[in-house]
């Protein structure tokens, strides 16, 4: 009898093609409320400076902090009810609350549904499930990075449309063109994705003594992967709290700054775009490994000259470099944890890369935040690139201590 994989191997371009399209809408809408989002936050009824910057910040984090609590549990369901009702359920739920937000009476109402969006949404992690789950390996690096350039898209995006809908439609209505846009992406994966899941085969578990003689090799690449997932989040987002401040210290007058602020943080996600389709393939020809070993180095080298840049355009330039240098990351190592694991658990470990990815964007601006107001800003680059080289460290030591020994078990190639 087929397996999953094989079973849904005449679907899985098609998919990736409704997916990178969702993933893309869905985080389009979910971003564009950066530009004016502490403008919504005084339009319910929060006055001072402080108070507002401080709603704001728990606001936007609320998403990812809930995508972080369920993506685990999502995955999980996906292995035992497949993938395509789990698409479905995230593109309805963020379409529904997306429009609520529109709605919101106070800045309760705005965090509430900011945290509910998290918990019940997750496209663009539901479709790594998927994707992750069906694409033939020798392409799975590929895939993955065309689904990763998606969804970076949505995110540079995102912000630039927020900056000029709510000129058009005003604030509360761009929520409400958010929830259509989503809606859209919802009828599309609902009319368009096709999946062959038989929940009596796929989603029973294997008995123990099938699982494999490396079944206890594999848990340590998992941990260690899971653990640079985060690290690449954390180190994109550690600087994001404090770059306006960084940029004034740069000498960029204060009315421009904001500006400024917003071409520099669109360079990396940017330089993103152009290579993780590039990077994914090449995680296909010379393995993961290579791939996240030598991102993680070559990342945690640019960070440092970002520390004594002396002129903006200098740190744009380093940080388009380093979205060019992470971006092979996050798709070399889902493309891993897929061959690293049995296919009856594929969705859970991925929904706990998800989960660990949205940590590290959650943890990466805190650590930030402290260590420049305690030891200076330029040691946030510093720091984050000696704990990425670190990093690449230790995949070094897990890729020589267990993957050998899963590879010879399993024919495992990465």
């Amino acid at each position: 009898m087929k397996n999953y994989a094989d079973r849904n191997l005449p679907y899985w371009r098609r998919n990736l093609a409704v997916c990178v399209f969702g993933s893309f809408t869905t985080l389009v809408s979910l971003s564009m409320l950066l530009p004016f989002l502490p403008l919504y936050v005084q339009q319910l009824g929060v006055t001072a400076q402080a108070d507002v910057v401080q709603w704001s910040a728990v606001a936007f984090g609320a998403t990812f902090f809930g995508t972080a609590i369920t993506a685990p549990l999502w995955g999980r369901l996906a292995d035992r009810y497949g993938r395509k009702p789990m698409l479905i359920r995230a593109a309805i739920g963020m379409a529904i609350v997306m429009s609520l937000i529109g709605l919101a009476r106070d800045v309760t109402d705005l965090v509430v549904l900011r945290l509910v969006a998290g918990l019940i949404g997750g496209y663009a992690s539901a479709s790594i499930v998927m994707i992750g789950s069906q694409v033939p390996r020798e392409k799975a690096g590929w895939a993955l990075g065309i689904l990763s350039t998606g969804a970076l898209s949505g995110n540079l995006i995102g912000p630039l449309v927020g900056g000029f809908l709510p000129q058009l439609v005003g604030i509360r209505g761009t929520f409400f063109v958010g929830g259509a846009m989503i809606a859209v992406a919802a009828i599309t994966t609902i009319v368009l994705i096709r999946e062959d899941f038989e929940r009596g085969v796929d989603g029973v578990r294997r008995d123990k003594k099938t699982q494999g003689k490396g079944a206890g090799s594999r848990w340590p690449i998992i941990a260690a992967l899971l653990m640079t997932a985060m690290m690449v989040l954390l180190a994109n987002m550690s600087i994001e709290p404090i770059i306006t401040v960084y940029i004034g210290h740069l000498g960029v007058a204060l009315d421009d700054q904001a500006r400024i602020a917003g071409v520099v943080m669109a360079c990396s996600a940017l330089g993103s775009i152009l290579t993780a389709a590039r990077l994914g393939a090449l995680a296909d020809r010379v393995g993961s490994w290579n791939v996240i070993i030598g991102c993680l180095v070559l990342t945690g080298i640019v960070m440092v000259p970002q520390a004594f840049v002396t002129q903006w355009w200098q740190l744009a330039v380093l940080r388009g470099l380093m979205g060019m240098t992470i971006a092979g990351l996050l798709p070399a190592i889902a493309k891993l944890i897929r061959q690293s694991v049995e296919e009856h658990n594929t969705g859970k470990i991925l929904g706990y890369l998800q989960s660990a990815q949205f940590s590290g964007q959650v943890i990466g601006p805190l650590i930030g935040g402290q260590i420049g107001a305690h030891f200076g800003l330029h040691h946030v680059f510093l720091v984050t690139g000696a704990l990425l080289v670190l990093c690449a460290g230790i995949n070094g030591w897990v890729k020589r201590r267990f993957f050998n020994v899963t590879l010879s078990c399993r024919s495992v190639t990465g």
